[in-house]
């Protein structure tokens, strides 16, 4: 058996009750081939990078289950032919790997101390470090592409 992880996206017009029926037949087809549920988290309403189908939202699930190989296969043909899933996905899961949704306020940036300790109001600033190639010196081709340009006739 190998453990595997579905992540679905539903339509987000359909009913909730819908929606959980087809997580069930997923479950359903697991348990009847003899693998193993593990999880299921639902992620909720998030707005989609581009339209599917018309729709500008959808609806996360991430399934995690045991299963052999036939069993994905017949999960992912139905999951194909429900109107309901725009898309899924299914991976083999890796072990310790995070199945909670990604969050919002997990992209914002730290507010750093208010307060400096001692030894980062005594560190040096960093300095770029040095090219070897003073401001003042012209590179060598500057001077050849004037020369090569012709000058414009004037009529």
């Amino acid at each position: 058996m190998t453990t595997y992880e579905i992540l679905l996206m539903l339509d987000p017009e359909q009913a909730e009750t819908r929606q959980d029926d087809i997580v069930a037949r997923a479950r359903d087809l697991v348990e009847k081939n003899g693998g193993a549920w593990h999880s299921h988290d639902a992620w909720g309403r998030r707005r989609l990078a581009y339209p599917i189908a018309h729709k500008e939202e959808g609806v996360y699930h991430l399934v995690v289950f045991d299963a052999e190989a036939d069993t994905l296969d017949e999960i992912s043909r139905v999951l194909k032919i429900e109107d309901a899933v725009l898309r899924h996905l299914a991976t083999r899961h890796i072990a310790g790997s995070r199945t909670s949704a990604p969050r919002d306020d997990a992209a914002a940036p730290v507010a750093a101390p208010a307060e400096a300790t001692a030894s980062e109001e005594t560190a040096p600033e960093p300095t770029a470090p040095e090219t070897g190639v003073s401001e003042d010196d012209e590179p060598e081709y500057a001077g050849a592409e004037e020369e090569e340009q012709p000058a414009e006739e004037e009529e």
